[in-house]
């Protein structure tokens, strides 16, 4: 058969990554990304980009662990190269803070990240309301200069990128032989999924060059990550709401909450606030499907619904996309030989 031509719908970090992961384990197949957003103005812009996985409650934990070592594990090659400045990724030191001991005091990826330890006293009294803590080094990734990576990455292995706003899978039959569905929160239109739901997040976006270390509430709201250039403040987790607008009352909210843990922050100037829907299910759906209309099959991977914890995984999961993809290909391939017979 002709190269097989495959579509990837959503140029997030999830779209972009599976791309990427197809076009390199897929050669012989022309790959398309298509999406009505690129960066700058993906959720995937807005997110702070830090690798400290959140729980899915229906994916197995050995699963997330794979997936989180994986993309570690690829952005750590990324950060020890010549092109971690343009990639936007470097590593992190700092402090995870709970104002009562978790029951988890080893959290699934304590063995992925560098360097995990129990906080000593002395570093206790930097947060006087927090009563244990977690050290640890991590990967950060500014997310806008990592995705403006992929696309150039992608480029240059011959992957082709269109806008364009895709209402039904089912339109692409016609010119592709296998979609793939990246498309994040737009997935709940797409393909109808009652079981995605957005979780807004609001964050600030602040110049405070000395801010050197992480810092994260161990309940995941508030946390400090200082990027390349500025330093990400959040957060918020609101269920169900669909606002892309700021909401001034919850960005004083964020900076006294992230001045409480790190008074300094005080002195932050140039504050820019973004929201971002984060596209949240109880399991990451990651599937092969195959849609059929009068006779006429085609193929879908679904890649979608990685709410908080999109950049922690990403890597990992685009890997699994695209061997999926593999076996959509073998399966085309299979029929294709037998038509001939």
């Amino acid at each position: 058969m002709a190269a097989p031509k495959v579509a990837v719908v959503g140029a997030g970090v999830i779209g972009l990554s599976t791309a990427l992961c197809i076009a390199e384990t897929c050669p012989s197949c022309s790959v398309t990304v298509l999406s009505d957003q690129f960066s700058p103005n993906t959720t995937s812009d807005v997110a702070a980009g830090m690798l400290i996985p959140h729980t899915y409650p229906g994916t197995p934990i050995h699963v997330q662990k794979q997936w989180f070592k994986e993309t570690f594990a690829y952005l750590f090659a990324i950060s020890n190269s010549a092109e971690a400045a343009e990639a936007g990724i470097h590593l992190v030191s700092g402090w995870q803070v709970f104002k009562t001991t978790p029951k988890e005091e080893l959290p699934f990826w304590s063995d992925v990240v560098l360097g995990f330890r129990p906080m000593s006293e002395a570093e206790l009294q930097k947060f006087p309301q927090h009563r244990f803590g977690q050290a640890f080094m991590t990967l950060k990734c500014d997310c806008p200069p990592y995705l403006l990576w992929l696309e150039k990455r992608l480029k240059a292995s011959g992957v082709q990128m269109y806008t364009r706003k895709v209402a039904d899978l089912w339109e692409l039959h016609s010119e592709y032989n296998i979609v793939v569905n990246c498309a994040g929160i737009g997935a709940h239109q797409l393909v109808r999924d009652e079981k995605l739901f957005p979780v807004r997040g609001q964050v600030l976006k602040v110049h405070a060059p000395w801010v050197k270390n992480f810092i994260r509430d161990g309940d995941g709201l508030t946390y400090i990550y200082p990027g390349i250039r500025r330093v990400t403040l959040g957060g918020t987790r609101e269920k169900e709401s669909w606002s892309l607008s700021p909401d001034p009352s919850t960005t004083k909210d964020i900076f006294d909450r992230c001045c409480s843990l790190e008074p300094s922050l005080r002195g932050a100037q140039d504050i820019k606030v973004k929201v971002g829907l984060r596209p949240s299910r109880w399991c990451v759906r990651l599937q092969r499907e195959v849609l059929s209309q009068g006779g006429v099959k085609l193929p879908v991977v679904h890649n979608y619904g990685h709410g908080a914890g999109g950049f922690s995984v990403h890597r990992g999961t685009a890997k699994e996309a695209a061997h999926l993809v593999g076996e959509c290909l073998a399966a085309l391939q299979g029929s294709s030989s037998r038509a001939k017979l």
